[in-house]
């Protein structure tokens, strides 16, 4: 890696490092995760913006900045996201944003002329509510989506389809990776609108704070679900960028399932709560498995090294 040849005039991504890359998204879940990791290895010139400093909805204010910084690398990892709840009360808000925001950045990177790469990040919602088992990236459009979150869904895919026309019409060299379900530092909290993991780890501390004698948790526990730390996700970002110049998107995945009660579990154990844990089947169980298809990325020699317990025990630190 890092070796210049005739063919070839530009270094590497990791033999690139006083170049400059633009982390947009840097305070999230996955942008901070990108921003640590390209710090940890001795990038000197990493560019971020909070959203008061750059609006990326407002097409100007970006194409301005890119004129401006001229940055060699792109990381897209801002999006507006959220749970169920959120994503059925403001479908407009969601389909919008992130239109615009995708748009406007990966078209500012070709219009300022120094981008060399960019890269894109979506999710596992983009592919159908009933794909077949562990999803492969071909699954993309072959059947419905899952409806509560199909606003996000649909500006996700877009975005996928954005790069791969850049490429085709302008060769700008854009590629997309869709992590599976993220957990780690940074993550959201909220009582309301977080995903299973870190919903499981806030009512399991609550609970241990208050010396309550039992945790409910909603269904029957058995389904499967995939989850990735954002540090192993992070990795995966910097290899691809490095490694990876293809049209198709690369699902990135853990590879390993587990079911709902055994993370429940899990993460009593992580707490240290010392109560009783009651499931009440009477509320959904949601889809019955997700497991994303990662041999992709893992035939170019990336894999993940956070164990589950581990990243547990860290995330909850």
């Amino acid at each position: 890696m890092g070796t210049v040849t005739a063919a070839d005039p530009h270094p590497s991504f990791l033999a690139d490092k006083d170049a400059k890359v633009f982390v947009a998204g840097h305070r999230g879940l996955v942008g901070s995760a990108i921003l640590r990791r390209l710090l940890s290895l001795g990038f000197t010139s990493v560019v971020t913006r909070t959203h008061a400093e750059l609006d990326l909805t407002r097409q100007a204010d970006v194409e301005a900045f890119f004129a401006a910084e001229q940055p060699r690398y792109v990381v897209l990892a801002a999006a507006k996201v959220g749970g169920i709840h959120a994503n059925s009360t403001f479908p407009a808000d969601f389909i919008a944003a992130n239109l615009q925001i995708q748009t406007n950045v990966v078209d500012a990177a070709l219009r300022c002329g120094s981008v060399r790469k960019l890269l894109f990040l979506g999710s596992s919602c983009i592919y159908p509510k009933f794909a077949p088992q562990p999803i492969t990236e071909g699954a993309l459009l072959s059947g419905p989506l899952e409806p509560t979150n199909e606003w996000y869904a649909v500006a996700k895919i877009a975005g996928i389809k954005m790069c791969q026309a850049y490429r085709i019409q302008h060769g700008l060299d854009a590629v997309s990776a869709m992590p599976t379900n993220l957990y780690g530092p940074q993550d959201n909290f909220h009582p309301e609108n977080s995903h299973v993991l870190p919903a499981l780890i806030r009512r399991f501390h609550e609970a241990k704070a208050w010396n309550a004698p039992e945790v409910v948790v909603w269904g029957s526990g058995s389904p499967l679900r995939e989850f990735l730390h954002v540090d192993d996700l992070a990795d995966a970002v910097i290899f691809l960028m490095d490694q990876y110049s293809g049209l198709e998107h690369v699902n990135v995945g853990s590879g390993s399932e587990v079911t709902i009660k055994e993370l429940a579990e899990l993460v009593k154990e992580v707490v240290g709560f010392q109560g009783k844990l009651v499931w009440d089947s009477s509320k959904p169980d949601g889809t019955p498995r997700k497991l994303m298809d990662s041999s992709k990325i893992q035939g170019m020699g990336w894999k993940p090294k956070i164990a589950l317990k581990e990243g547990l025990v860290e995330t909850y630190k």
